[in-house]
């Protein structure tokens, strides 16, 4: 009983190691009132579900306010889909091939973010990211007259 204990608690320790991995991404103040107090202040952003197409963002602005934000990231990867029929003739009787495929399309994908902090603060922003990889760049603005540098 015990090892089998000990063999469920493994395995589910590893499989919460496994999932649910955030990419870190971070808002530069390039200019408003935070660039202008301290434009060194960085906001790191959390990015769940990295793998899919949209998923979750949650951080804090910086001091003096740290008040909380979530909010949704949304990415379209373009994909190309194809059909082919076909008919052949042969000696063996008619014949043919039928098929659908869907491909994702190499190249950069463009995405947006959108957030609310508990203030009623609101963020916003675009940003474009490479097929394939989780890393990307953009720029991101809120209510209070703040633009970013977004870079993850």
């Amino acid at each position: 009983m015990k090892l089998r204990f000990l063999f469920s608690l493994c395995l589910v320790t590893t499989l919460a190691a496994c999932g649910g991995r955030n990419v870190d991404l971070k808002l530069y103040p390039v200019a408003g009132p935070i660039a202008a107090s301290d434009p060194s202040q960085a906001i790191s952003m959390s990015m769940g579900h990295q793998t899919d197409t949209s998923g979750d963002i949650t951080f804090r602005m910086p001091p003096p306010t740290k008040t909380r934000c979530k909010g949704t990231w949304t990415s379209v990867a373009p994909k190309v889909v194809s059909h082919e029929h076909g008919l052949s003739l042969s000696l063996r009787g008619p014949g043919g091939k039928v098929s659908n495929s869907t491909q994702d399309v190499g190249g950069i994908n463009s995405g947006e973010i959108y957030a609310v902090c508990t203030d009623g603060n609101r963020i916003q922003g675009h940003f474009i990211s490479g097929s394939g990889t989780s890393s990307g760049t953009g720029t991101v603005t809120d209510s209070l007259g703040n633009t970013y540098k977004l870079l993850f």
